[in-house]
């Protein structure tokens, strides 16, 4: 044999014999599965419920005008970024007419004060005029009684033929006259009395009205207050949508002309956000929260939930559930208040944040990765042999079991994924916590997404944890 067949033959053997082991490689691999692990291990667990939302000032107020009527602004007195004290005047507006009202009214109280001071002085001197018919008809009593007395002695003496007719005559005379001055002072001392009461009744008369006129100057200087804007707490201006000169219309909401400025107490400072339908079960009241804004990065501020809404809004529109007909085919949010203890001296209302809420703590939690559970149907965890032919189940009890959905995860056990059901308590970022089935260290496995999504129970697997890039992934 030539030396080029020898070594024709050789290598062609060599392939042969390369080509077997190979093949019997392969034939004993086939059906494993790569897979990465970890292990279950213990961590301490904080599940969190994310939402985004605005930072918002806990109360602020819109001032708007009080006045009867369309005014123009005379004079805007602060700016946007201002901060102000409670009771401040803040703008003013125009207010001629309501000026004019109150000095008239003055005016119309100074005439009546004067009228009330000549009633009294009316009333003093009536006054007076009963005390001096008081005392006129306690003379003519005196008067009445002593010629009186003398009428009746000199009656005796006349009947005792004692006195002279001409004598008796002349102390009836003065009895008589006694008589008719008592009557006449009597006249003249109710005649002072009523005039007095008539005084009296003007000097009352007089103050009512004193009264009247103060109680319409009240309300006119009320009004007259009401064209000075004044703030009603201590905070700053946020926002300042007017000028000096344009006109304000009292008493229409959600109209740009209606508002003059926004004043908000930054004292306490919120972060509004929107939790998910799915999540608000878990958010309570009291919770802590850390809280992120978008225009101060690298910096966390720490708050408590304070308020929680109960009212769904719409994720697409706004609005609240129950005022849309749709509302049952989108998704809803709930309104969530987060209190900042912290906030930073340059926060502004309306900056974008995103609140991380802490709803629940689990020390030493037994945990396993997120990615690593699954879902399996019972009657796919039998394990099934390819030489046996599958007769389908008739009977609705034993397929509804079959069809029970089982969750768990997958632990290697002799070279072979064993699907384990286990039960979970809280979630973390990346870690859920197992509340039963495993214990710690369990070799378990954790991806790919794809493989955990397709493995089957019993299957053979190999070790592999290398990354596997997204291309291999999908």
């Amino acid at each position: 044999m030539k030396p080029t067949s020898k070594i024709l033959l050789t290598v062609g053997l060599i392939a042969l014999v390369t080509g077997g082991i190979f093949a019997s490689i392969k034939y004993n691999q086939r059906g494993i599965v790569d897979v990465q692990t970890g292990r279950v291990a213990r961590q301490d667990l904080v599940a969190t419920v994310t939402a985004s939302g605005e930072i918002k000032p806990k109360n602020y107020i819109n001032l708007g005008a009080n006045t009867v009527g369309p005014a123009p602004i005379t004079e805007i007195l602060v700016k946007e970024g201002d901060h102000v004290r409670k009771g401040e005047v803040v703008a003013e507006m125009e207010s001629v007419q309501a000026r004019a009202d109150v000095v008239a009214q003055k005016a119309s109280i100074d005439t009546s004060l004067a009228d009330s001071a000549a009633a009294e002085a009316e009333l003093k001197s009536q006054a007076d005029g009963v005390t001096t018919a008081q005392a006129t008809l306690e003379k003519n009593r005196a008067e009445l009684d002593r010629t009186k007395a003398n009428f009746d002695r000199a009656t005796e003496l006349y009947n005792a033929k004692l006195l002279a007719k001409q004598d008796y005559d002349q102390k009836k005379a003065e009895y008589d006259t006694a008589i008719a001055a008592m009557g006449e002072a009597n006249a003249r001392l109710s005649q002072a009395r009523a005039q007095e009461a008539q005084a009296r009744q003007q000097l009352a008369s007089a103050q009512k009205r004193i009264a009247q006129l103060q109680a319409n100057l009240d309300r006119y200087k009320d009004i007259l207050e009401k064209y000075n804007v004044v703030s009603p707490i201590d905070g700053m201006v946020t926002d300042l949508p007017v000028r000096t000169g344009e006109t304000v219309v009292p008493g229409v909401q959600n109209s740009a002309a209606s508002t003059i400025m926004t004043i908000a107490d930054m004292s306490l400072i919120t972060a509004e956000v929107k939790v998910d339908e799915t999540d608000i079960v878990n958010v309570m009241v009291g919770q802590l929260a850390n809280v992120t804004i978008d225009a101060m990065p690298n910096q966390t501020f720490h708050g408590h939930v304070t308020e929680i809404g109960d009212t769904a809004i719409l994720r697409s529109s706004g609005v609240a559930a129950s005022q849309s007909n749709t509302a049952d085919q989108e998704a809803k949010d709930f309104k969530v208040v987060i209190v900042l203890d912290d906030p930073p001296a340059d926060i502004r209302p309306g900056l974008s944040c995103t609140g991380n809420i802490v709803t629940a703590t689990h020390k030493n939690a037994l945990t396993v990765p997120i990615q690593a559970l699954t879902v399996r149907e019972r009657g796919d965890l039998e394990p099934r042999n390819p030489n046996t032919v599958q007769v389908a189940y008739t009977d609705p009890e034993v397929e509804r079991k079959n069809k029970q959905e089982l969750q768990g995860v997958f632990v290697i056990r002799g070279g072979k994924a064993e699907f384990v059901q286990v039960t979970t308590g809280i979630t973390g970022a990346t870690d859920i916590e197992v509340l039963s089935g495993l214990k710690e260290g369990d070799p378990i496995i954790t991806g790919s997404y794809k493989v955990i999504r397709t493995l089957r129970n019993f299957a053979k697997v190999k070790i592999n944890n290398q990354v596997i890039s997204s291309a291999t992934e999908g």
